[in-house]
């Protein structure tokens, strides 16, 4: 049976094995070892017999190559020098290394695991208090302020998302696509609009690292202050893409507002105009269509007619605007 058609539980039963591998080359040998979460990539809760908390993360549906990881910590570590973020931090093998490379049999192939430490608190998750999401647009132009210039040593690489598609396959249109001709061509022209959207930003702005995933889920809120993690999607492009990404995850316009005045209280609002925020919008509701039909995760792939359909209607509202 292909990995894809496995339960999630069986999923995660079947890289079991392979985090008690990893964790052999980190000298652990876990006394709890616990999965928290099962999505884009999969994350394993570690406790040590010493009583030490970890989390171990194993790339199963990222395309991350160990040059992007080389990337994703020297960014990481960046935050940790400047002494502001309360940040995981990634852990070096025995071998030195902080990417372990290993075999999963249910997939056959080679998987990418890294060891980071703990953060303490709870996710903030879909309904962040207004005052929290205050506090993530000043994180946020926070980190703008630390990334602005900074430049990715030898051997790491990232993306830079002048791409629609951030780089990734595109699995909505051409041959491999599972749309039919008339919603490829509506996701042909919403592409178009927003491309000329994506060169307008880039021709007046500079190109920066950005987290480009800033939501609930990868922030936690411990006394009352808030730890940023999960630089998986990470990569370089201009501020006002990591503040459309947060946008895209609220869900009311006060929410908005807070987030917009705590990046203002640290730094200038990245400049914008209205129809260029409602473009990335859509470009990350059209991301989201495509991981849908890239993930092996089986309860996300439930969620693709009704979330086909919604997208659909939304590039046609854009286009129609």
């Amino acid at each position: 049976m292909r990995f894809s058609e496995l339960s999630v539980q069986e999923q995660i039963d079947s890289l079991k094995p392979v985090a008690h591998l990893a964790l052999s080359q980190y000298g652990i040998n876990p006394s709890e070892l616990e999965n928290i979460n099962h999505e884009y990539n999969s994350m394993f809760a570690v406790t040590s017999a010493a009583g030490i908390r970890y989390a171990l993360r194993i790339n199963i549906n990222s395309g991350r190559t160990v040059s992007n990881i080389a990337g994703e910590t020297f960014f990481i570590d960046a935050l940790a020098k400047s002494g502001g973020f309360r940040v995981a931090l990634p852990i070096a093998n025995s071998s030195g290394e902080l990417v372990t490379t290993l075999y999963h049999e249910a997939s056959d192939r080679d998987l990418y695991c890294v060891l980071f430490s703990w953060l303490e608190g709870e996710d903030l998750g879909d309904e962040p208090r207004v005052e929290q999401v205050f506090e993530v647009g000043k994180l946020m132009a926070q980190l703008h302020n630390v990334t602005a210039g900074l430049e990715l040593p030898a051997g790491a690489e990232l993306p830079i998302f002048d791409d629609f598609m951030w780089h990734v396959e595109d699995l909505l249109q051409g041959s491999s696509s599972q749309l039919s001709v008339e919603e490829q061509k509506s996701i042909a022209s919403g592409r178009a609009a927003i491309e000329k959207v994506i060169s307008e930003l880039y021709a007046s702005d500079k190109k920066q690292l950005i987290h480009a995933d800033l939501h609930g889920w990868n922030l936690k809120w411990h006394d009352n202050c808030l730890s940023v993690f999960d630089f998986d999607d990470c990569g370089i492009g201009v501020p006002v893409q990591d503040l459309a990404t947060a946008i895209y995850y609220l869900d009311t316009e006060e929410q908005e507002v807070a987030l917009k005045q705590g990046y203002a209280s640290v730094r200038s609002l990245p400049d914008f105009k209205d129809y260029q925020m409602k473009a990335l919008l859509l470009q990350r509701r059209i991301h989201l269509l495509n991981y849908l039909y890239e993930t092996d995760n089986p309860e996300h792939r439930e969620l693709l007619p009704k979330y086909k359909e919604e997208t659909l209607r939304r590039v046609r509202e854009f286009l129609g605007n």
